[in-house]
């Protein structure tokens, strides 16, 4: 299994009620994602470590005032590697399973939309199977957004992601299944898209570390380099994000 692990991953808390807080200095939390993307180049999931840090701050200064968050526990750390990942490797087609308020999803669409865009999507997709919370995300991100490039839908993410038409060229899980499934949905929605997965398709998976039981069938498949070139679990933060390569 390959790991990349800050040495304060276990020390990084952030209070969920506060996700704007800084946790460090701009320049320790800039040093610990280039870590990660540098672990990630290396493994041949990036092809390059360079994102414009003016327009994540950019990104980042928009959702702060902009975005309805009631909890979130993407951490500022997270928030800007995710954000790193879509901008260097600029997903022409984004689903984004399991949003809640919509902070993680734009994390990820944030490199396509507003402020923050550093290039041009075809479609980026949020979906959350609560009506009311996908509701709320739809309004977060249309003050960010108003192209309608980036949205939400109030779906199930097996379902939709097994209808989508389109190549999908990152899929990000941060879903729960019903039914006690939980994180173990992750499988099922990455199953779903599989066959419209091309080369070189990335898949990110929030809470590889503290959900990894539940995760285990999703890693085991994810990081068997028959499914996926390369698998990296990178470990900023108590959650920690599952970053693939197929």
């Amino acid at each position: 299994m390959l790991t990349y692990r800050s040495v304060d991953a276990d020390r990084y808390v952030m209070d969920v009620q506060h996700p704007h807080e800084a946790l460090e200095s701009p320049e320790a939390e800039i040093a610990v994602v280039a870590g990660a993307l540098d672990a990630l180049q290396q493994a041949g999931i990036l092809a390059h470590t360079r994102y414009d840090e003016a327009r994540f701050l950019a990104h980042r200064q928009a959702v702060r005032e902009l975005f309805e968050i009631p909890w979130t526990a993407i951490t500022p750390r997270m928030q800007r590697l995710i954000w790193a990942i879509n901008a260097i490797a600029q997903p022409r087609n984004l689903l984004a399973a399991g949003v809640f308020c919509g902070n993680t999803f734009i994390s990820n669409a944030g490199a396509a939309v507003g402020p923050g865009a550093c290039y041009t999507a075809r479609n980026a997709i949020g979906v959350e199977i609560v009506p009311a919370e996908a509701e709320r995300a739809e309004r977060n991100v249309r003050r960010i957004d108003p192209t309608g490039v980036a949205r939400v839908v109030a779906a199930d993410a097996v379902t939709l992601t097994a209808q989508f038409q389109e190549p999908i060229d990152l899929l990000y899980l941060d879903a729960d299944g019903a039914g006690g499934r939980g994180k173990g949905v992750y499988l099922d929605i990455l199953e779903a898209g599989w066959s419209r997965m091309p080369e070189g398709a990335l898949i990110l998976a929030h809470n590889s570390v503290n959900c990894a039981e539940r995760l285990k069938y999703y890693l085991e498949f994810v990081r068997d380099t028959r499914n996926c070139r390369a698998s990296v679990n990178v470990i900023l933060d108590r959650e920690g994000l599952e970053v693939s390569i197929k």
